[in-house]
């Protein structure tokens, strides 16, 4: 695949056996990603499988998972929630251990009415920490204006649970 230009030109006289040839020469292109061909297809099995072990076998089930959220509710009225069941002050603490040691630990999720004093959801709080729970969450209904400035934002983001949305957690 050469070129050759022809021809005597008559002003030419100490280039006359010069002739440009317009050829690209692709060895040396092709043993370079030969070679690149045969480390990646050497280097590509070691990054999948990671360090050959025989784990040995057990007869312990997989880890249940929490089917419902843990949620503590502290009504208006004063009243506490576990989930749907009502429990007083006095057996908040010894519920969430109990359900703590049947479904493992879980984000705990805390509401309160906006009218609760906040001393007392502090109590709350503290009374979620004090029965093993390491991470607790505030809910809170998301305020008008957040909910126009959410939905003119870009698709792809998180969409949190229609009537409560996280604000702080630990």
């Amino acid at each position: 695949m050469g070129m050759q230009l022809g021809g005597h030109m008559p002003d030419d006289h100490e280039d006359s056996g010069y002739k440009p040839m317009a050829e690209i020469n692709i060895t040396p292109f092709v043993d370079v990603m030969l070679v690149l061909l045969i480390i990646f297809m050497v280097a590509a099995p070691l990054l999948v499988q990671g360090v050959p072990v025989d784990l040995p076998s057990t007869s312990a089930g997989k880890l249940s998972q929490t089917k419902k959220p843990m949620v503590v509710t502290f009504s208006g009225d004063g009243q506490l929630y576990i989930r749907d069941e009502q429990v007083t002050r006095a057996q908040l603490v010894p519920r969430l251990r109990e359900i703590r040691s049947s479904e493992g630990d879980t984000v705990v999720y805390v509401r309160a009415d906006r009218k609760t004093a906040y001393g007392d959801v502090m109590e709350v709080l503290g009374r979620v920490g004090d029965s093993g729970y390491a991470r607790v969450s505030l809910l809170s209904k998301p305020s008008p204006h957040a909910a126009a400035a959410t939905s003119s934002q870009a698709v792809g983001e998180v969409v949190t649970p229609s009537d409560t949305a996280p604000v702080a957690g630990n």
